[in-house]
């Protein structure tokens, strides 16, 4: 079997190839800062005058309800995309709080995906059919699309990541985070074979990093001796507020943007701008 660091080489980080970029924020592991990255990163690249996209495809929920976006007012969802009710146009909504900023918001619908395509013979390709033209180009209206995956390998998170140029994989700064993430690594090699062949690994942002546990400076070190290049510099903390805008439906950013969560998320953004080649 392969090793983390032998998958990681494998598979390489993503060049820029021009033109509106797809991410999937994937790790097959749950409470790892999926949603917190996609909907954070989503408003930070925003406020610097990126259009951007984010596609809630949890069926929770979450991410829709973090950008203020009631779950009685989700008539037109992911759900709907998938099935091809709705084209992208109509599916995307704006942000009530951030500008720049679209969701397609996701309903418990979802949860029986896996069940309603299986007899489908492009069950795998739905998602990328709906973001994507008749030459695979991703839609010039949005500098970037960033994809909320469910935390498990089903037909939501393959469909993501056949959608993707790239993952972003958000690391849980604990014990078994490098467990997980050479299990979705292992993913991505079998989607890059199968469904995806230029899938690649945009970065890996380490997450809910607390200074005061010596394991969190364990996991750090060892992901970067790991993976290298791959793991972004910028680390996001643990902060409790954080854990309290999405009560608020706001990201983290407009909740408290001097916090120190909300710095990190800032930070995030000329690091991902130049792994993309991109300018604010």
């Amino acid at each position: 079997m392969q090793t983390t660091a032998e998958l990681a080489a494998q598979i390489g980080s993503a060049g820029d190839e021009g033109g509106g970029r797809i991410f999937a924020v994937a790790n097959q592991k749950g409470g790892v800062g999926k949603t917190t990255t996609a909907i954070n990163l989503g408003t930070a690249l925003a406020s610097v005058g990126k259009r951007v996209l984010v596609v809630d495809l949890d069926p929770q929920g979450n991410a829709s309800t973090g950008l203020g976006i009631d779950r009685h007012n989700r008539r037109e969802s992911t759900y709907h995309l998938l099935h091809g009710d709705i084209g992208l146009e109509r599916a995307a909504a704006k942000s009530n709080n951030v500008p720049g900023l679209y969701v397609i918001p996701s309903t418990e619908e979802l949860s029986g995906a896996d069940i309603e395509l299986m007899g489908e013979k492009d069950r795998a390709h739905r998602l990328r059919n709906a973001l994507r033209d008749a030459e695979g180009r991703a839609p010039a209206g949005y500098d970037f699309i960033l994809i909320d995956c469910p935390p498990s390998l089903n037909i939501l998170t393959v469909n993501a990541l056949t959608a993707a140029d790239a993952v972003i994989v958000p690391l849980q700064c604990e014990f078994f985070a490098l467990e997980g993430l050479s299990q979705l690594l292992r993913t991505v090699h079998r989607i890059r074979k199968g469904l995806n062949p230029t899938l690649g690994v945009q970065g890996v942002i380490l997450t809910m990093f607390d200074g005061r546990y010596r394991s969190c400076e364990e996991v750090a070190r060892d992901a970067r001796e790991i993976l290298g290049d791959l793991v972004y510099q910028t680390i996001v903390p643990r902060n409790v507020t954080i854990a309290e805008a999405p009560s608020h439906g706001v990201p983290v950013l407009m909740y408290d943007n001097k916090s120190p969560g909300s710095q990190a998320y800032v930070a995030l953004v000329p690091e991902f701008l130049e792994r993309e080649n991109c300018s604010i």
